[in-house]
C-alpha cells in the first residue's frame, strides 16, 4: 500500500529539485528526471513535462514491478531509477541530467579517474562511464548499475550522468561535484594528460571524510 506519510511534500520536493537542476545549470529542458523512494515503491518526475508547469498531483507514483499510478506516465528512465533503488537500500534519491562537461566526457567514452580527491566523496578512485544502450532501455540499466557498483554516481556513454544519494539533497550535491570534476577534468586534457592520485591516496581520503558534508550515504 502506498504510504501517504509526507508524500505531497515529497512530490514537491521533486520538483523543487527539477527547478533547482535547470537553474543551476545542471540539466536542461525536460531532458533530466529525479526520483525518490516511498512506501514499498518509489516517486519519479513524469515525462516530458515542463518542470515549471509542475504540481505535486503530476507526480508519478511507481510500483517496483514497473506498474504507475498517476495522471501522466513515468519519466522514460523509470527503468534504472527502479532498479538503483531496488539494489541499494541505503540509496533514496536517483538523480538524472545531461550537465554539458559530463555529457562532454561521456560523449568520448571517458570515466573520470583520480585527478582531485574530492573524487574520494563518490566512494572510490574514479567514475566510471556505463558503455552505449538506448534510453529507457533493460541493457542501460544493467550498464548503469555496474558502473555504479562501489559508487554513488556514474556517466552514461553519449548521454549523461546519474548520481544516487540517501536524499535528494545528497543526489544534487553529488550532482553538481560530479559536474565540477567534470569540468576540471576536461580542462586538464586541454594541458595533457593529468597526473593522478593513486589509489591509495584516495583510500586515505575517504577514511578521512566519512563524515564529511553530505557524504553519508
Amino acid at each position: 500500500m502506498l504510504d501517504n506519510q509526507n508524500e505531497d511534500d515529497k512530490r514537491q520536493e521533486i520538483i523543487d529539485c527539477c527547478r533547482k537542476m535547470n537553474a543551476s545549470g545542471l540539466n536542461q529542458g525536460t531532458s533530466g528526471n529525479v526520483s525518490l523512494r516511498h512506501g514499498e515503491g518509489l516517486l519519479i518526475t513524469p515525462t516530458s513535462r515542463p518542470y515549471d508547469s509542475l504540481t505535486p498531483e503530476d507526480i508519478v507514483y511507481l510500483d517496483m514491478d514497473g506498474t504507475s499510478h498517476g495522471r501522466w506516465q513515468p519519466s522514460s528512465e523509470w527503468r534504472f531509477h527502479r532498479d538503483v533503488l531496488a539494489a541499494r537500500p541505503d540509496t533514496h534519491a536517483v538523480l538524472h541530467a545531461h550537465p554539458t562537461f559530463c555529457t562532454t566526457l561521456a560523449i568520448m567514452e571517458r570515466d573520470i579517474p583520480p585527478i582531485h580527491y574530492m573524487i574520494a566523496v563518490f566512494g572510490g578512485p574514479n567514475i566510471r562511464c556505463a558503455p552505449y544502450a538506448i534510453y529507457g532501455s533493460e541493457e542501460l540499466s544493467n550498464l548503469a548499475l555496474e558502473a555504479l557498483e562501489g559508487r554513488k554516481a556514474c556517466l552514461l556513454a553519449h548521454h549523461g550522468m546519474i548520481a544516487a544519494g540517501s536524499d535528494l539533497a545528497q543526489a544534487f550535491w553529488l550532482g553538481e561535484e560530479l559536474e565540477t570534476l567534470a569540468r576540471q577534468y576536461h580542462g586538464c586534457l586541454q594541458l595533457g594528460e593529468p597526473l593522478l592520485l593513486s589509489a591509495q591516496q584516495i583510500q586515505d581520503v575517504i577514511d578521512k571524510i566519512s563524515g564529511y558534508g553530505l557524504n553519508d550515504a
